[in-house]
C-alpha cells in the first residue's frame, strides 16, 4: 500500500490525533456520576431562567455528538414564550388522554396520577428536530440504514441531558404526541422531523431512583439479563465467573 503523500487530508488528520488514555479517577467518577444520576424531570422545575452562558455550554455539548457521515442533522428550537408553551401543552394534554385510555383498570389510574406539567412549569422548552436532507442525497454511513440520522439526533439529546446534569439543570423529555402534531406549531417543512421535546430548568432535588421505578410503574432490569455472548439469548459468561 502506498503511503499518503505529504500534506494530504490523511496526513492532516493524523496530526490532529491526541492520546487516548483514560481520564484520571476524579474525572471518570464525574462522568459516571452524571450518567447514573441523570433523571427525567416532570414538574419539579423552578421558575428561574437558565442563563445564556449555561445554555450555550449545554448546546455546545449537544452539538459535539457523533453523527452519521458528519451530517449533524440536529437543530434546536428554543421555546420561552408562555403562549407557545401553552400551545404545545394543549397538544400534549389531548394526546395524554388518548394514552391514558390505552391502559386498563389500576394501570390507567396510576398513569393519570403521574404529573406531566413540565411544559408550562419549565421556563425553557427545546424542540429538537432532525433535518433529514442535511448532508445531501447520499450520506456516508446512511446508505443502508435510513434512520441513523434520527439516532444521531438522539445522541445529541443525550449529550445535552448529561451536560445538564453536570450543570445542575433538570431536563424532561416529552414524548406523548405524534411527531407531526408539532409541525404546524413550529413551521417545520416536510423534511424536518421532530425527534424530542425537552423541558429545561433549574430544580432543587432529583429522584434517587427513576421516578417510574420509585412509583413502581416498572423496575430496572438486571444487567445480566440484557447482555449476551455471540447470539440472542446466550447468557454472557462474564456474569457467571
Amino acid at each position: 500500500m502506498t503511503a499518503p503523500a505529504e500534506g494530504t487530508p490523511d496526513d492532516e488528520a493524523d496530526r490532529e490525533r491526541r492520546a487516548a488514555g483514560p481520564f484520571d479517577a476524579a474525572a471518570r467518577a464525574a462522568v459516571y456520576r452524571a450518567i447514573e444520576s441523570r433523571r427525567d424531570v416532570r414538574n419539579e422545575f423552578l421558575p428561574d431562567p437558565v442563563s445564556d452562558e449555561i445554555l450555550a455550554r449545554l448546546l455546545k455539548a449537544a452539538h459535539c455528538a457523533p453523527s452519521v457521515g458528519l451530517s449533524q442533522p440536529w437543530s434546536f428550537i428554543l421555546v420561552r414564550s408562555a403562549e407557545k408553551r401553552a400551545e404545545v401543552a394543549g397538544i400534549v394534554a389531548r394526546r395524554n388522554e388518548e394514552a391514558a385510555n390505552m391502559f386498563d383498570g389500576e394501570r390507567a389510574a396510576q398513569y393519570r396520577r403521574l404529573k406531566l406539567e413540565g411544559i408550562e412549569a419549565a421556563p425553557l422548552n427545546i424542540c429538537v428536530v432532525a433535518d433529514r436532507s442535511r448532508g445531501g442525497p447520499v450520506v456516508l454511513g446512511r446508505t443502508h440504514q435510513d434512520d441513523v440520522d434520527l439516532y444521531s439526533t438522539v445522541c445529541a439529546v443525550q449529550n445535552f441531558w448529561l451536560a445538564a446534569r453536570a450543570e445542575g439543570i433538570g431536563v424532561g423529555w416529552v414524548s406523548i404526541f405524534e411527531p407531526d402534531d408539532l409541525k404546524p406549531a413550529f413551521g417545520l417543512p416536510e423534511h424536518v422531523c421532530v425527534v424530542a421535546y425537552l423541558c429545561v430548568g433549574h430544580v432543587e432535588r432529583l429522584h434517587v431512583r427513576p421516578e417510574l421505578e420509585a412509583r413502581r410503574w416498572g423496575e430496572r432490569l438486571p444487567l445480566a439479563d440484557v447482555v449476551f455472548d455471540e447470539r440472542w439469548g446466550a447468557g454472557a459468561e462474564m456474569f457467571n465467573r
